[in-house]
Parts: C-alpha cells; sequence; structure tokens
C-alpha cells in the first residue's frame, strides 16, 4: 500500500545520493556520483542555465549516475559480462574468461567506499566481508583496531549513538544487521564550495579580532564564492517550494483516492477511477493536474527531496550536520577514532548497487551475476549526499588497506579538495601494501585534463600505479561507445567500461538499471579482484597495466565525444580501449614473472 512521502520510514528520494535534475538543453557541471556519491547517477551535478523548464527534468543521483528503468535500452541482461569477440557485445568478456580458465582459487576482499552498503541484500549473501576478529555486539573492540563492533566495515559518516546491533539468522552470512537510529547518520551535508565560504567567513572574523584582515586573494574569492552560494541557494529554494506545493497538492488529493480503495498511483489508474462523491471527484481532479503538470509519482518526490537537499544542506551555510551528528573535529585532518558501525545508513542505493556489479552471486537464479565470483565486499560508509570529506576519504582507504582489501572502488568525486595531501597520503600507504585503487571518473561530459576531478591519481603531482580512472562506455561498438555523459581525458582517465544502463542490486532485495561511471568503475575493481583470484601474487602495476593495455586499442574509431564533436575513441583515455578481463588474464598468464598455478597447455 501507497505512503505518503511524510508518512514514510525512508524518503523515496534516497535512492542514490542527490539527485541531480538537468534540463535536456542545460549544460551542466559536476561529478560522479552515488553516482559515484556527489555518492544515485546523483552526484553534484549542477544546471548552470537557471531558466530551464521544469518539465524538462534528467534525474540523477548525487554521484551523476541516470537513474533509468530497465525498458531505457536494448542491452541483454548482465551485458557487461558479455564478450566483444564472442558475443558482438562490448562487455568485459567475464563469461568468456569463467569458460576458458575455471573458477578464480583465491578469495579476495573488495573495499566499496561508498553511502553503505545492505548487507543483507538476498544476492550478496556470502558475498560480504566478515571480521572474525569481531564479536558482535558486545561494544569492545576485539581486534584492536580502533573500531567497535566493525563486523561489515565501518561508518565515517555516523556518530557514536547510532551504533548499528546485529541478529543471527538463517543466511549464508549468519549475522543480519539491523540498522542502527537514522538519527545519527549523516545522510546529506554541505559541498566543499559552501565549506570554503563557511570557512573563509569565519576566519575573517577570527582576523579582525586581532585587528587583521583577510588578504585581497582571499577578499576576492570570499566575494565570489559567495556570490554563487547564495545564487545557488535561492534558486534551489524557488524550485524547492515550488515542488512543496505540487507535492503537498497531490498528497492531499491522493490519500482521499487511497481510502476509497486506488491501489496503483499511475496516471492511467487514476484515470480508470470513478468517484463515488463530490469528495473523490475533487481529489481525482487535484491529482490529474498534479500530473499534467509533470509530477509523476515517483519522480515528483525525487525532485522534491533534490531541491530540498541543496536548499536546507548543500547551499546552506548554516548547516551543519556533521558535527551535530559525527562530533569530531572537522580540522583535525587526522583524527581516526570517530563514526560507528552501521554500514547500511539511511540510504544505501548507490553503494548497494555498485557492491552488486563487483560480487553479487552467480547464476544463483535471483537477480544479477556479479563480474567476480571470488569477491567479499567490505563495505565502508563515508559518502553522503553532497561532498565526501577527505579525511573520511583518507580514513576509508587506511581501513580497507588495513583490514585486509586488495582492491578499494570508489564511486565518487567533487571539484574541488581542500585536504587533497591527506588523501594522497593514504594513496601511497595502499600502493606500499600493495592495494590498487579504482575510481569513477565522473558524470560530467568533461575532459579532465582541463577539468579538476578528486580524488585523483596524482601524487606530488605524479601519477601513481595503484590507481585506475574509469570511464563509462556502452554495450555497442560504434560511434556512440562512450557513454555522452562520461567524463573523459588522454592523460587523467585510465581506461573505459560498461557503464550505461547497468543491471544491479538495491537496496530491500529489490534491482534496478542506473547509468553512470559509478558504475564503469565496479566493473574494472571486479575484473582486478577477479585475475587476483588466478594470480594472487601480481602487483598493482602489473595488474594495471594489463587492464589498461590488453585490449585492442579503438586506433580508427570515430566516436561522438562526451564534450563535443567528433573525435577518436583512442584519444579519450590513457589506454584508448574498453576493459577486458579475458584478454587482461590472458596476457598476464604469458608473462613469465607472473606465477600462475594454470598450464598454458590446459588452456
Amino acid at each position: 500500500m501507497y505512503d505518503a512521502p511524510h508518512l514514510r520510514g525512508k524518503q523515496m528520494t534516497s535512492i542514490f545520493k542527490p539527485i541531480t535534475i538537468i534540463t535536456l538543453t542545460a549544460s551542466i557541471a559536476s561529478y560522479a556520483s552515488y553516482p559515484g556519491h556527489n555518492s544515485k547517477s546523483f552526484s553534484a551535478i549542477k544546471a548552470k542555465k537557471a531558466n530551464f523548464q521544469l518539465h524538462k527534468f534528467t534525474l540523477k543521483n548525487a554521484k551523476g549516475d541516470i537513474l533509468s528503468s530497465s525498458e531505457d535500452g536494448d542491452e541483454p541482461k548482465d551485458w557487461f559480462n558479455l564478450s566483444p569477440k564472442e558475443d558482438s557485445i562490448q562487455g568485459v568478456g567475464t563469461e568468456r574468461l569463467y569458460k576458458t580458465f575455471g573458477q578464480p582459487f583465491d578469495e579476495v576482499i573488495v573495499a566499496v567506499i561508498d553511502s553503505g552498503v545492505d548487507v543483507n541484500h538476498e544476492d550478496l549473501q556470502g558475498k560480504i566481508w566478515i571480521n572474525k576478529g569481531e564479536i558482535p555486539n558486545n561494544n569492545i573492540d576485539d581486534d584492536n583496531n580502533g573500531y567497535v563492533d566493525d563486523v561489515y566495515g565501518w561508518n565515517f559518516i555516523g556518530g557514536k549513538k547510532g551504533m548499528a546491533r546485529f541478529e543471527k539468522d538463517n543466511s549464508i552470512n549468519g549475522i543480519k544487521l539491523i540498522k542502527g537510529d537514522p538519527a545519527y547518520q549523516v545522510n546529506s551535508d554541505t559541498l566543499e564550495l559552501t565549506r570554503e565560504v563557511k570557512r573563509l567567513r569565519e576566519l575573517k572574523e577570527d582576523l579582525a579580532k586581532d585587528g587583521y584582515y583577510l588578504l585581497p586573494e582571499e577578499v576576492k574569492k570570499l566575494k565570489e564564492l559567495t556570490k554563487i552560494v547564495e545564487e545557488k541557494n535561492a534558486s534551489a529554494k524557488r524550485y524547492y517550494d515550488i515542488f512543496k506545493d505540487k507535492k503537498d497538492i497531490y498528497d492531499s488529493g491522493l490519500k482521499v483516492l487511497i481510502a476509497a480503495g486506488l491501489e496503483e498511483y499511475t496516471i492511467e489508474a487514476v484515470n480508470k477511477f470513478e468517484p463515488q462523491n463530490e469528495e473523490q471527484t475533487h481529489a481525482k481532479r487535484k491529482v490529474l493536474s498534479i500530473y499534467q503538470q509533470d509530477f509523476s509519482h515517483d519522480e515528483g518526490y525525487e525532485y522534491y527531496e533534490y531541491f530540498k537537499a541543496q536548499s536546507q544542506y548543500h547551499y546552506n551555510l548554516n548547516s551543519d550536520t556533521r558535527s551535530e551528528i559525527v562530533g569530531d573535529n572537522i580540522h583535525d585532518k587526522y583524527e581516526r577514532d570517530y563514526g560507528n558501525n552501521d554500514v547500511i545508513g539511511p540510504d544505501s542505493s548507490h553503494g548497494t548497487h555498485v557492491a552488486g556489479i563487483i560480487a553479487a552471486a552467480r547464476n544463483n537464479g535471483i537477480g544479477m551475476n556479479g563480474v567476480a565470483s571470488n569477491v567479499k565486499i567490505m563495505a565502508i560508509r563515508a559518502v553522503p549526499n553532497g561532498d565526501e570529506r577527505d579525511k573520511d576519504v583518507a580514513n576509508s582507504i587506511y581501513y580497507a588497506v588495513d583490514n585486509g582489501a586488495k582492491v578499494i572502488n570508489m564511486s565518487f568525486g567533487k571539484s574541488y579538495s581542500p585536504y587533497k595531501s591527506v588523501v594522497e597520503e593514504a594513496v601511497e600507504y595502499a600502493r606500499s601494501k600493495g592495494v590498487l585503487l579504482v575510481h569513477a571518473a565522473g558524470n560530467d561530459s568533461k575532459d579532465l585534463d582541463k577539468n579538476d576531478n578528486f580524488p585523483n591519481k596524482l601524487v606530488n603531482g605524479e601519477p601513481v600505479e595503484n590507481w585506475l580512472e574509469v570511464g563509462a562506455s556502452s554495450y555497442l561498438k560504434g560511434p556512440f561507445l562512450p557513454a555522452s555523459f562520461s567524463n573523459f581525458g588522454k592523460t587523467t582517465v585510465d581506461i573505459f567500461a560498461p557503464g550505461k544502463n547497468i543491471h544491479a542490486t538495491f537496496p530491500d532485495n529489490k534491482y534496478k538499471t542506473i547509468s553512470g561511471t559509478s558504475m564503469a568503475s565496479p566493473v574494472v575493481a571486479g575484473v582486478a579482484a577477479l585475475i587476483i583470484g588466478y594470480l594472487p601474487e601480481v602487483t598493482p602495476a602489473q595488474l594495471k597495466e594489463a587492464i589498461m593495455y590488453s585490449t585492442v586499442r579503438q586506433t580508427n574509431l570515430k566516436v561522438v565525444s562526451p564534450g563535443s564533436g567528433e573525435v577518436f575513441f583512442s584519444e579519450l583515455s590513457v589506454s584508448g580501449g574498453v576493459a577486458n578481463a579475458f584478454e587482461a588474464l590472458n596476457s598476464l598468464t604469458r608473462d613469465t614473472q607472473v606465477p600462475y598455478r594454470v598450464q598454458l597447455a590446459e588452456l
């Protein structure tokens, strides 16, 4: 039965991250995602043109990932696992790899740093990492890693009073996670743009107390950024009020129709409804009038929640959910002892979708097939609806590395990184421990050679060998091989991978089709983990090189650039190709420097 949005325990809008809404005519500026998060493709996507028409929206999540239905494309189910050679589909050849090499030998832990993961999902059972050093619910840090009851991972954007609890069940994992108090979980946060204005204002006030002033360049920056934030907030507030009025009218009419027996909430169902009295007649008219204003049942609430998040959190200089909930010192970039063990959080949509792409159970008759059969997902929550914090990203990487992850997926991003050095230190730490990081390039159709996107593979100005930056591709070779929304870059983006119309896991045992580089990144993370399962001694550098250069470079393929005009596909990334698991593993088995447990004669 339908629940009006204000009566729901879980807001409909939280499908991914912040929902990005753009017009068909607007040029967008944002990032990735979930999305990909910022982390649903619901990233902090902003329309540059404010004069767009309300009915011309494309829903995106906080990560910039595009929410779509399974009917949006002609792609076969799990197309990303198919092979260009055997299936004429531009997937990564996972199925071909399994047929040729058999199952991988070793289990590999993949950390998913995201909005949260529904560890209780039916298609992820047996695929979730369990910290065997922890005893659930005893409120003790049994393994002395600094985190209490971190059974499935850790939540760096939760408060200590929101600790999750665990119950025994009959699943393969044997432990069911019961989400902590949502009041102690950060769901929406500000953007770095807003935080910078707030920082400069506070600095100005502190300096004034001692008779000092901001530097001229700081004054200029504060003035420029303040104008942007105020304009963004005013625009968001305007559209929030519009959609709130629509929602209120729609809710009041729908309640009457529901009470009268309406069971479906499509415009067709409302049209067929036969009113029995004047109240129902009036209610029907109200609902239809809102439908005619392009306020559809699901998307209307998404629009409402999107603009609400922008006006109340993203561009609100007075918003401070972080200090209210987490209680850490945001200025202490090396602080580690904060957060809680609730890895699901208020909205795990984006992270659950990402996790399923990597590791959903294969050939179990339900849902979909993930890329890697040998993976355990370590859930790390660090990406809110808004911009993730640099210290949270760094701490998430440290946590993943110290607890055994060999691959880390990061489907999120932003255009400003005030504490990039802290993240760089964590990336270097991961490199020293032999851990590969895989990152979504973002969904703004931008050239990253000319536009900043963080985090990135540069440490002290030089690219590191344990980082793969991933753009999104579609399922057919031709002019539209690169996804139109994908960021690209001849020197910044390493490789492309399937990211358009990817069907995967969604909270509460559901499944959704979503597009975004947030989906392409976990495809590559799954490929990397799969290869490690066959070749446990392969180094991140060897793995990166194999994935990047084992495919046929699309030198002569002209495509429609995500930016504008025509371009050779090989010019959109360092490798110039689409990832292929079979070819990558096949190339490594012929490298005498990499031990392999299967004789080539067996192939």
